[in-house]
């Protein structure tokens, strides 16, 4: 049974009374008698609710536009995922601005949940220094606290290069700061942040604990903070601690990272706790817009979808690759077409012959088919099989976690740490994770097409976990050599003939526009 560390929707009211009520009542002379930042955070069980509040913007939080599936749109740019929503439809052909909806979204989720993290980290050192009762959870709280504001930055730093940064909370205008050379200063701070935080965060916690960061999720965002900083020997040397400390290890069924059932264990490190049947407000939306487009309302289908792979991009596995099955929906029920001589609707399979639709959305099964011949029941579409729930009574009942830190992440950095250090085994990590998917290792080869193995196996590891743009921005140089990521939304155009010219822009994402009209400090890239 899933727990779920705190309720979000009732700490939100304390929050906003928190950081706006203090502003309206600055000249009173008497001690208000209501709930204030100040006279609220005085122990470290409110501060323990403070940090639950951060955890938030992580999950689905009862937003749409939310922090995952904003990435989920960021990925449509590599065109290996292609949706019909505004959002993903823009990437997908290039058309991306600042004042595009899902940027300012993402934004204003990582910058209000750090200017919380900033305010606890300050009134963790402030309960500390008074003495208060409880210092250990002041500590923990702090460690969360350290570890959520380097998961925003960094989670903003691979999109965005040089954003604003600080470390202070932020109650007015003259306190926003600048993103000259904001990329530096970042990850300065994310690295430090996460050193500090491995030192005060637990290894793990009672049950009722169950989804808070660890010192484990801390060192493993830092390998991939060094990865993105190219420090690869303290990269090496994070994963390796990790592995050889940590006893967490592969799953042998690599389906097991995104099932209900193996949430909060094994290879999964760091993840963010959804559960429809808790609270409503605790779903996800990433079933609704995966799912496939013909499933019947009553196995979780919702009449329409939003984003699915390209057929150009399923047919990349090897046919023989164990992550097939936890990566696409390669079967299910569909109501395209009529019921099969029995009255049930037929069962559809995908094959990689269904050529008759080769339209970058991919196809359904044909509206003509025989529902009682299985060689017509097939259709192209890549469906993620990921965070969909085919069978849920009702598509808004989602129950799986958001996976964000797994150990597959850690032995692929470890790996590429090696490969480019030239110290260490930089076999070690990609084979045990070829060996989970039923592939045969890899030996001998040079630098770079060790290199170009990592990159690849990244790519078939983490599709559709909004690892795949990032990962190909932070490894590629528009115009040079290697540009993994031009290669890709090349491939796009040209397998789907699409109207669209490969850039520099593709590279970065543009700093919002409502960012750079409200923060005189901030500059807008350049390239916009």
């Amino acid at each position: 049974m899933k727990t779920l560390i705190f309720k979000r929707k009732n700490f939100r009211l304390i929050w906003v009374l928190a950081m706006t009520i203090p502003f309206g009542c600055s000249d009173l002379e008497e001690n208000p008698d209501f709930t204030t930042q100040d006279n609220f955070f005085n122990t470290a069980e409110q501060l323990e609710l403070g940090v639950n509040a951060v955890y938030d913007g992580i999950g689905q939080g009862g937003e749409w536009f939310n922090h995952f599936y904003n990435r989920y749109v960021f990925e449509s740019r590599v065109g290996y995922q292609v949706g019909w929503e505004k959002g993903p439809l823009d990437f997908q052909n290039g058309n991306v601005d600042p004042a595009d909806a899902y940027i300012a979204a993402y934004w204003e989720i990582s910058y209000s949940n750090i200017n919380r993290a900033n305010a606890l980290i300050q009134k963790s050192d402030e309960l500390k220094e008074a003495g208060v009762p409880n210092t250990a959870l002041v500590d923990r709280v702090k460690g969360e606290a350290l570890f959520l504001r380097a998961f925003y930055y960094y989670n903003l730093v691979r999109y965005f290069d040089d954003i604003p940064v600080t470390a202070e909370r932020t109650v007015s205008d003259q306190d926003l700061p600048s993103n000259e050379n904001g990329k530096r200063v970042a990850l300065d701070l994310i690295e430090a942040d996460l050193l500090t935080a491995s030192n005060l965060l637990p290894e793990s916690y009672a049950a009722e604990e169950i989804g808070r960061a660890t010192k484990w999720a801390a060192m493993g965002l830092l390998v991939k903070a060094y990865l993105q900083d190219e420090k690869w020997n303290e990269a090496r040397t994070m994963a390796e601690t990790i592995v050889n400390e940590s006893g967490v290890a592969l799953f042998d069924d690599f389906a097991d990272n995104f099932a209900v059932a193996t949430e909060n264990s094994g290879e999964r490190i760091f993840e963010a706790q959804i559960s429809a049947s808790a609270n409503i407000d605790e779903n996800q939306n990433a079933h609704q817009h995966y799912v496939p487009a013909d499933l019947p309302n009553d196995l979780g289908g919702v009449g329409w979808h939003w984003l699915n792979g390209t057929q150009a991009f399923r047919t990349k596995y090897d046919p023989e690759d164990k992550r097939i099955p936890g990566t696409f929906i390669n079967e299910y029920v569909s109501n395209r077409v009529g019921p099969k001589s029995d009255g049930e609707f037929p069962v559809v399979t995908w094959s990689k012959d269904a050529s008759y639709n080769l339209s970058r959305f991919g196809g359904l099964v044909s509206a003509d088919a025989d529902p009682n011949n299985p060689e017509e029941l097939v259709f192209s579409n890549a469906w993620s099989a990921k965070y969909t729930e085919v069978g849920i009574s009702n598509a808004n009942d989602s129950e799986k976690n958001t996976v964000y830190i797994r150990l597959a992440d850690i032995l692929l950095g470890h790996s590429e740490a090696a490969n480019e250090s030239g110290s260490g085994d930089p076999y070690f990590g990609i084979n045990l994770v070829r060996e989970r998917a039923g592939l045969e290792p890899l030996s001998g080869l040079t630098q770079d097409l060790l290199r170009d193995a990592i990159v690849n196996e990244r790519v078939l590891e983490f599709a559709f976990e909004c690892e795949v743009y990032p990962e190909l921005k932070r490894k590629s140089t528009f115009g040079g050599s290697p540009d993994y990521l031009g290669e890709y939304i090349q491939d796009f155009i040209d397998t789907y003939n699409v109207d669209r010219t490969l850039s520099a822009k593709d590279y970065v994402l543009p700093i919002p526009l409502s960012e750079v009209l409200g923060n005189p400090n901030v500059t807008q890239n350049p390239l916009y």
